[in-house]
């Protein structure tokens, strides 16, 4: 029977005598000899299992020879495991470099680039919102376009006597109330760009909270002067006056806000400068002064032919409270901007 040759390596040399010699010393395999061995067509399993079978790994036997990688005249050093060595020699200047600890995070490496700006147009919130008002106000104007038809039509009638012009359905009042909520969201927008353009960009607080707190408000703003105007015509004027001003009062909200819809979409999606968008509110919130000051003299004061009266009445309950609340944005944002 033919012995195996891959089970049994020896080494042989040959004597003085002629004699071959079989030394006692078994030959190490490398994986290159044991791979020779099988067929050329031989899968990697098989390769595996043949090096596997004839190489075992051996045990590592470290040296017990002394360090003598130190600075002559000097002892050896010591090992950074021994706890008795002092905390100066354990820790250097490199002792926490990640370039000597693989296994802490480097960071970035190099200058960091300069942040993406904050913008409306690249905020998926406020994109939302503003497509959700022009799809609701399209709808709206498409359900009660007569309505709103009618109330531009009385505006600039002239009422003969004290009756009211028309009663609204709960349908048209709910339009006009969303009507008056995104004119609020439009001026608090609005001004959230001039902020940003003339005042500052960086702010204690997210751009969600700012304009959150804008839009309350001009909400506040608009209920105050609702309430002001109320109890004003409750004492000095009859019901129907007052039921009439203030019906006027709520269309005229309304329709700010459809003038002031596009540019907010100027300004968030086409870079609008913001001094023609200044030139642009100003002319509407301008015009709605005057339509304002039209209807009080038309409802309150055309009767008695006081004008002096109409002019007291417009400035205490429009231009003082425009004032303030002027004053009170500031004051916000002054609280609310990062002061370097």
């Amino acid at each position: 029977m033919r012995q195996d040759s891959i089970s049994a390596h020896t080494t042989a040399a040959v004597g003085d005598s002629g004699q071959v010699n079989v030394s006692a010393q078994p030959h190490v395999l490398t994986p290159k000899e044991v791979l020779s061995w099988l067929p050329k067509d031989a899968t990697p399993a098989q390769q595996d299992s043949a090096i596997q079978r004839h190489i075992k790994a051996s045990e590592i036997h470290w040296s017990e020879q002394p360090d003598t990688l130190h600075m002559p005249g000097h002892t050896k050093g010591r090992s950074l495991r021994d706890v008795s060595l002092p905390q100066y020699y354990r820790e250097s200047f490199f002792s926490k470099d990640s370039m000597f600890h693989p296994e802490l995070s480097g960071g970035r490496y190099g200058v960091a680039g300069d942040p993406v700006p904050y913008s409306i147009a690249g905020d998926n919130l406020i994109t939302s919102l503003l497509l959700g008002c022009f799809v609701l106000a399209m709808i709206s104007f498409s359900r009660s376009m007569q309505f709103i038809i009618r109330q531009g039509k009385n505006f600039f009638y002239v009422p003969r006597g004290n009756t009211s012009t028309f009663a609204e359905t709960s349908g048209e009042l709910w339009v006009q109330m969303f009507l008056v909520v995104q004119t609020c969201l439009l001026f608090s927008l609005i001004y959230f760009f001039y902020t940003r353009t003339y005042i500052a960009d960086t702010f204690t607080i997210e751009h969600y909270q700012i304009i959150g707190i804008f839009t309350a408000v001009m909400a506040a703003y608009f209920l105050v002067k609702a309430a002001a105007y109320w109890a004003v015509g409750w004492v000095f004027f009859d019901r129907k006056k007052n039921e009439q001003w203030m019906k006027t009062y709520l269309y005229l909200i309304s329709m700010e806000g459809v003038l002031l819809f596009p540019v907010v979409m100027l300004l968030a999606y086409f870079n609008l400068p913001m001094e023609n968008a200044i030139v642009y509110v100003g002319i509407v919130v301008i015009l709605g002064k005057i339509l304002s000051f039209y209807k009080t003299y038309v409802i309150f004061f055309r009767g008695n032919g006081i004008f002096l009266q109409n002019f007291l009445y417009f400035c205490a309950l429009e231009m003082t409270p425009l004032a303030s609340l002027w004053g009170v944005l500031v004051i916000i944002n002054s609280f609310l901007k990062v002061n370097f």
